[in-house]
């Protein structure tokens, strides 16, 4: 269904606005660079700082611009079922593939909570969903057996998960009770691994700056090419590393406005722009992967 390098959109903004023009220019380089799949919206999308109107309009923008070419799956989650839903339903209208649905944040539910919030939505939505479990950004982890009874009581509405939980002891657990779910990492270090245990993609901050590099680790890695991938993974690591140098997407936004003078680094508060020791980790590493 989905896999391979699907990046978690960096969103664009000049002059604190929204950059339409930017952002599809931005859009058809991805693609043109082997990317799978593309996720506006989603934590580097700086979505928690995008207000409804954008949040629905970068959505938008971002399924007319792909036409088709990969799947948009659209982050579309809240802490808040009702307005998750709005978004599930603002993305459908405007063209998305799937939805990408982070645990509810803050809030901390339940277990019996996130089953409630997911069925709720599972049940009023005709897009595909796309789980994503961060536990150490929503203080709210999916565990394993909801994972599992989700995909069970929803396997052909919950079909896929983004796990962000660094433990990858899980994607077997996920394969034994769920085999059907499509498993993604959320994690770019993490992904060698997890292919070997059977996870067939990642949701990247990295792919956003090092589309090719990514993609052709990737088919590396889908193919069994364990020796290719491990070389491409050795290349990459330090970027991995590097996005995370300051608060992400600062590092990625730096990375971007280096590789092209229309793509601005700002971002919006509380994240702030990158350090300059983080402008040094991007600097090397991106002349270590060739990316200049």
């Amino acid at each position: 269904m989905f896999s391979g390098s699907i990046p978690a959109l960096a969103t664009p903004f000049k002059d604190g606005e929204f950059d339409e023009a930017a952002y599809r220019r931005f859009i058809d380089w991805q693609i043109d660079n082997g990317t799978n799949g593309l996720v506006p919206c989603g934590t580097t999308g700086e979505s928690a700082t995008l207000d409804n109107d954008e949040h629905h309009k970068v959505i938008a923008v971002c399924a007319e611009q792909t036409a088709g070419r990969v799947p948009v799956i659209a982050g579309a989650g809240s802490n808040d079922t009702q307005t998750a839903l709005w978004h599930c339903k603002e993305a459908q209208i405007a063209g998305a593939d799937a939805l990408l649905l982070v645990a509810p944040y803050y809030n901390r539910p339940s277990q019996e909570g996130l089953l409630a919030h997911f069925s709720y939505l599972a049940e009023r939505i005709d897009l595909p969903i796309v789980l994503y479990n961060v536990p150490g950004r929503t203080v709210t982890d999916i565990k394993a057996e909801t994972v599992v009874e989700l995909h069970r009581r929803f396997p052909d509405k919950i079909v896929a998960l983004k796990d962000a939980s660094g433990d990858l002891s899980r994607v077997v657990t996920h394969r034994m009770g769920a085999p059907g779910l499509c498993q993604l990492s959320g994690d770019d270090p993490l992904v060698l691994a997890g292919y070997a245990l059977g996870q067939v993609g990642c949701i990247s901050v990295t792919a956003n700056v090092a589309p090719k590099l990514c993609a052709d680790f990737h088919t590396a890695a889908a193919s069994g090419d364990f020796e290719t991938a491990r070389a491409l993974n050795e290349k990459l690591y330090p970027l991995h590393a590097a996005m995370f140098a300051d608060a992400s997407p600062a590092p990625a936004k730096y990375a971007l406005s280096k590789l092209f003078d229309w793509f601005s680094p700002d971002v919006r508060l509380p994240i702030a722009p990158c350090s300059d020791a983080a402008k040094a980790a991007v600097d090397e590493a991106m002349a270590g992967a060739g990316i200049e």
